[in-house]
């Protein structure tokens, strides 16, 4: 790994999602909405790297980073909980093809909201939300993070969908095409997707099906 940075934070947001801010290491450059491999510098841990989305701004003096831990998967997730200011972690150069290119509809899963939380807030920013649209599916309603920031946002448009909670009124099942048909009405323009992968097979299919041009859905290469 390329840089060993001190945390100066761990935070809960949801019931199992943390905001970690770090120290940002010399010549870090990143856009939003990419990534980088970081790994918990910790006995056993070191060589156990997973990717996780910058959600700081390019320009911040420190990293801060939005990981929902999975306490049942026994993994690096899980350690995230564990953490607190004082403890290091590493982190390897910055890659990822989800960066801004545009207005467009944000389809988020869970945790794959985090590459749009730096857009969205850089937006914000600027008052930029024209023609801007969230989709954001979670088990739960307690599992939707930062849902009162993009509800606070003037200009976003935000739907929320939970699968797993029938008593919500945003109850649906998983998203499929019939349900992209009803909260989308223009198909040429940008979509911006990350979530676990079957959701980003099976979401893109649908678009594709729906009108969407290939080059203009924006998911990590290989997706």
């Amino acid at each position: 790994m390329s840089h060993s940075v001190t945390l100066t934070s761990v935070e809960p947001i949801t019931h199992n999602t943390y905001h970690l801010t770090m120290e940002r290491p010399e010549s870090f450059d990143f856009a939003p909405g990419q990534a980088t491999e970081l790994a918990i510098d910790k006995d056993g841990w070191r060589d156990e790297a997973r990717p996780f989305t910058m959600t700081s701004q390019p320009e911040d003096p420190e990293l801060s980073f939005v990981i929902k831990s999975y306490p049942d998967h026994d993994g690096v997730t899980e350690q995230v909980a564990k953490l607190g200011a004082g403890d290091t972690v590493m982190l390897d150069e910055p890659f990822g093809a989800i960066q801004d290119q545009g207005p467009g509809v944000f389809i988020a899963g869970g945790a794959g909201i985090t590459p749009f939380i730096p857009i969205l807030r850089k937006r914000a920013m600027t008052g930029d939300f024209q023609n801007s649209h969230l989709i954001f599916s979670n088990a739960t309603e307690k599992d939707i993070i930062l849902r009162e920031e993009w509800e606070g946002y003037d200009g976003l448009e935000t739907t929320f969908l939970v699968t797993e909670q029938e008593n919500s009124p945003m109850h649906a099942p998983q998203l499929n095409k019939g349900i992209l048909a009803e909260l989308i009405d223009d198909f040429g323009q940008n979509f911006y997707l990350c979530g676990p992968k079957p959701m980003v097979k099976d979401v893109r299919s649908a678009l594709k099906e729906l009108g969407a041009h290939e080059d203009k859905i924006i998911t990590e290469d290989g997706w």
